[in-house]
């Protein structure tokens, strides 16, 4: 981070927090933030927003999609920052100059699910691209999102390693959110690929069991992304550095790392080392 970027943040931080402490209160603003299905289904954005409202005086308009619908949100300037998990689209979303000041809040991974049935024999494969072969080779049915999104992107990666294009009747493209995905693939006895924190929000309300995790290829980075001002003056850029700064703030990885369903942890924060 250029040391301009870094002043505005820490000047942002600053008066949001002055403000807390000193009661010195204005008129409540607005900002707005895309962010995908998979941050919002799961829960978290309800733990880890309040307490920056609060302290900032501020709402923030949460826009849940897919990671490609929030890019292009973010491209276009309706948005002022983007939280999502597409790491080389988002590079690109830099790159063209559509945003600044990236950082890494935190991560999860991605899991093969599927019925207790298990029709394509995955239970414990470890490689992801050969459970992906064993579904089309069977011709067992798999649920895609089908909507351009992080997990989206990651499904069709896979794929490609695989060596398969998927067509067929046994593969279907759903063009939902992963909440959505999810309920299909438990009534139709499917596969599906998720997040493993909506996968764990969800697990109580569907009969599915992870088939293969653990393939380092499933590791699942968040990064949230202010939208350059230079190519959108019309964006509150100062309120949403405020935003990446209370993510990436000690206070705010407590709340990430405490944050569980199931008494399981969903999100592991990368921002700093929590104890």
């Amino acid at each position: 981070m250029g040391e301009s970027r870094k002043g505005i943040l820490l000047a942002a931080v600053f008066v949001c927090f002055f403000r807390f402490f000193t009661g010195d209160a204005i008129a409540a603003e607005r900002i707005r933030m895309a962010t995908t299905t998979s941050t919002d289904n799961s829960g978290l954005l309800e733990a880890v927003l309040p307490p920056f409202e609060k302290m900032c005086d501020v709402t923030v308009d949460v826009i849940a999609v897919g990671t490609g619908k929030a890019i292009k949100l973010g491209e276009t300037g309706n948005v002022d920052l983007i939280l999502v998990h597409a790491p080389e689209a988002e590079k690109q979303f830099i790159t063209e100059g559509y945003g600044v000041n990236r950082r890494q809040v935190m991560h999860n991974d991605f899991v093969l699910l599927g019925p207790e049935s298990d029709p394509a024999k995955l239970k414990g494969e470890k490689k992801s691209a050969r459970a992906f072969q064993k579904i089309a080779q069977t011709g067992a049915l798999f649920i895609s999102r089908g909507d351009d999104s992080g997990t989206h992107k990651k499904e069709k990666s896979i794929w490609q390693e695989a060596g398969v294009e998927p067509n067929g009747a046994w593969y279907l493209e759903a063009g939902q959110g992963m909440g959505t995905v999810l309920q299909m693939t438990h009534e139709k006895g499917a596969y599906t690929i998720s997040d493993r924190g909506t996968f764990l929000a969800y697990r109580s309300k569907i009969d599915l069991t992870i088939m293969s995790e653990g393939d380092p290829v499933l590791y699942n980075p968040y990064g949230v992304i202010a939208v350059n001002p230079a190519r959108h003056p019309h964006v509150n850029y100062v309120k949403a550095m405020a935003l990446i700064g209370w993510f990436t703030s000690p206070e705010c990885q407590k709340i990430i790392a405490a944050f569980k369903k199931g008494g399981e942890v969903l999100f592991y924060p990368d921002a700093i080392t929590v104890k």
